[in-house]
């Protein structure tokens, strides 16, 4: 399979990084600094992530409120032109997440869809007609980090001053590019639109300001600590926003949704499993798939799990019945060893405040 190149491509060969396949695109998984390195600077100062891998899909013209309202489970009603919102697509059948996505809300008649990499094709089929893949005119940069916004503002005072979940066009050296309050590590920043052909100068301008480059290992670890799902691991083929946790996404009032009748038919009935947070005493990593033990006796499984760099122990994200008490200890089959486990409350490192 012939993978996707982003208009980075070129930049990260140059600076050494790590290139892999993911969702189908050749990214960076890592600089020569290494992932650690990349994770604690976006804890303490910004970094800038290439995540071009990321699909757009632009949905316009005078029904497109309409039609993303019939579509996806969150109330667009709620937001307004320059805003975005975090909503799902779900299967008509059981309600599984198709998709998270972040619809961005640019003006009054034009929505950026921006679904997962592997996702887009699916999106602009169950947005129909008149839903165009945008993915290959531009770049996302996406710059994180307590330090962010102070680095950026040289570079664009509107971008770097755009609010949490916020929307709006900027002009840098006369190209209009597009910032979203937006990221996926728990830490304050934004993510920027850069037409693909000038997006090679804008990176260059963003390294030379201060943000450090990191892969998608770091931006894995660190939505990990920020308690945030991942399409594949908590959410996906048979896995409902209401086992994620996530019901806060689903607005019950503003009439048909793909899957709602499914969705609301396992509300009543209750959720058969919850996704919940784990927290070995230890630096041993937990692994997806691995066995969660409830008192000896398989009760769920790891999604996700790794080493946290900011607690310096291993944690993860597990599936679990809805009865296991918070702060409960269970233990989790790490290569056939019981390891203890404590369930704890999400996220497992305080994300930035709005």
């Amino acid at each position: 399979m012939t993978l996707h190149e982003s208009p980075l491509h070129a930049a990260h060969q140059a600076l050494g990084a790590k290139l892999v396949p993911f969702g189908g695109w050749d990214m960076p998984l890592q600089y020569p600094s290494g992932t650690l390195a990349e994770h604690r600077a976006c804890r303490t100062s910004a970094v800038a992530f290439d995540v071009s891998h990321l699909g757009t899909v632009r949905v316009t013209g005078p029904d497109a409120f309409d039609r993303l309202q019939a579509a996806l489970t969150n109330d667009l009603g709620k937001v307004g032109p320059g805003r975005a919102q975090y909503t799902h697509l779900l299967d008509e059948a059981d309600a599984s997440v198709l998709d998270d996505i972040i619809v961005r809300w640019v003006d009054d008649e034009r929505f950026d869809v921006m679904p997962n990499a592997s996702n887009t094709e699916r999106v602009v089929a169950a947005l129909g007609d008149g839903a165009v893949d945008v993915t290959a005119e531009r770049a996302i940069i996406a710059l994180q980090g307590p330090q962010a916004r102070a680095l950026l503002a040289p570079i664009s005072p509107e971008a770097a001053a755009i609010g949490r979940f916020h929307v709006g066009r900027f002009t840098w050296h006369g190209i209009e590019c597009v910032v979203a309050g937006t990221g996926y590590t728990g830490e304050d920043g934004v993510e920027v639109a850069v037409p693909a052909e000038h997006a090679p100068a804008f990176w260059n301008a963003v390294l030379a300001a201060g943000f450090v480059p990191a892969g998608l290992g770091a931006r894995d670890t660190l939505r990990l600590e920020a308690g945030l799902p991942l399409h594949g691991h908590e959410l996906g083929a048979g896995i409902t926003t209401l086992q994620a946790g996530l019901g806060w996404v689903v607005s019950w009032t503003k009439g048909p949704f793909r899957g709602r009748d499914a969705l609301a038919a396992e509300k009543e009935r209750g959720v058969a499993r919850l996704l919940r947070g784990l927290e070995i005493e230890g630096r041993r990593p937990p692994r997806a798939d691995q066995p969660v033990l409830v008192d000896g006796v398989a009760a769920g499984v790891v999604t996700s799990g790794n080493f946290s760099p900011m607690l310096e122990r291993g944690i993860a994200l597990a599936f679990l019945p809805p009865d296991v008490p918070d702060d409960a200890t269970v233990a989790i089959d790490v290569r056939g060893e019981a390891v203890p486990a404590r369930i704890v409350p999400l996220p497992f490192v305080a994300k930035a405040k709005p």
